[in-house]
């Protein structure tokens, strides 16, 4: 896989557009690479809309965001149409760039070793330099992360973690209180002793007495 220093390999592919591309395209501009196994599933499905819905940001951080898979044009094509993707997506059915960065290779799926598409993404400076890379891509937040290295701010929270509105906080840590209150109480409630056996044995024994007079 290319590394941080790295040029960029000479390349020529064709995007959703039908444009041919090479690595003279990217001359004079900084971009987002990314590697995605295939269209439409799940985890590149969410990765591409999250660099779609912060598009406007990697623009006005002066990058542009394309993608890279094996799959056709017409494919790429559905797949922007469906989630209406502003991305451009670069076919590479060849596996020409995928090989040149490094971003194909062995991989583990269900405990079974086989060769595949490393999700993967490469910042590239106007000259034509890797100058940050992210390998083994975890799709939730990725988006967001590289924005952050663009812009040199704090990536935030990742979107698997829900922040509570401050309203139902503050509701939440009422009932703990109250609950926690409760508790203290009931502990501090003094426990009513039990009757002394020798007391227990007084009591049986006048009842007897007085079954004993009732009989006579």
């Amino acid at each position: 896989m290319l590394t941080v220093g790295d040029k960029i390999p000479s390349f020529s592919l064709t995007n959703d557009s039908g444009d041919t591309i090479t690595d003279q395209s990217f001359a004079g501009k900084t971009v987002v690479l990314y590697f995605y196994p295939k269209d439409d599933t799940p985890g590149c499905t969410r990765e591409a809309i999250a660099f779609t819905q912060n598009v406007d940001a990697f623009r006005n951080a002066g990058a542009e965001v394309v993608g890279v898979s094996r799959d056709s044009l017409d494919s790429h094509g559905k797949f922007k149409n469906k989630y209406a993707l502003k991305i451009p997506l670069l076919s590479d059915p060849e596996l020409q760039l995928h090989r040149a960065f490094g971003a194909w290779g062995k991989k583990v799926l269900y405990g079974k070793e086989h060769e595949g598409a490393l999700r993967s993404t490469f910042i590239i400076d106007k000259y034509g330099t890797v100058v940050r890379v992210f390998p083994s891509v975890k799709v939730d937040g990725h988006a967001e992360a590289v924005l952050a290295a663009l812009t040199g701010e704090a990536p935030p929270m990742s979107h698997n973690k829900t922040m509570m509105p401050p309203a139902k906080k503050a509701k939440a840590a009422k009932k703990i209180k109250t609950a926690t209150k409760t508790k203290t109480k009931a502990k501090s409630k003094p426990k009513s002793k039990p009757k002394s056996t020798a007391k227990k044995k007084k009591t049986a024994k006048t009842k007897t007495a007085k079954r004993k007079g009732k009989k006579k």
